[in-house]
């Protein structure tokens, strides 16, 4: 997959946020100079497939407290959310899901689902009253049957847009 650089990352956070090894970025981006990376400049990121070839994308309304799965620009459902809290906010931006591990125990549910952003991700929750409120630190917090629902439709790649 392509990553379009923003201004102020660095290769060190893009291969921290995608979680693949440093060199492996450098060996499929030979030709990039590590030092002197730009803004709208293009990455390609090993390992993931294309979001192009995945059917499915999440949008997620910070403001609304809604994720929305959207099969094909179809929605398929909509789920109620709970969001980062005052100092502890939801990123807003475009990411894919990068990984998922089931049953990470504490607050993170039954499930977590990273999200190409480091620290962040979309999981269920040991605290179900705190659906529709923003109490987390930043992440996408869900009923635990949601989570598991919605993970076991998308796939690892799968685009996130996350807006006020």
């Amino acid at each position: 997959m392509n990553h379009i650089v923003k201004p102020g990352e660095t290769l060190t956070q893009i291969s921290k946020d995608y979680r693949i090894p440093l060199a492996a970025i450098l060996n499929a981006n030979t030709s990039i100079q590590p030092n002197n990376i730009f803004p709208g400049q293009i990455i390609i990121i090993p390992g993931l497939p294309s979001p192009e070839s995945i059917p499915f994308r999440i949008d997620v309304s910070v403001g609304n407290r809604t994720l929305r799965l959207i099969r094909n620009s179809v929605l398929q459902k909509q789920y109620p959310i709970a969001v980062g809290r005052m100092l502890f906010s939801t990123p807003v931006g475009n990411f894919v899901i990068i990984n998922k591990a089931p049953n990470p125990g504490g607050p993170f549910g039954t499930m977590w689902m990273s999200l190409s952003k480091e620290h962040y991700g979309i999981h269920g929750t040991n605290d179900p009253s705190s659906i529709g409120k923003a109490v987390s630190r930043g992440c996408i917090r869900m009923f635990n049957k949601d989570v598991e629902e919605l993970a076991s439709i998308v796939p690892i790649g799968t685009p996130v847009s996350i807006h006020p």
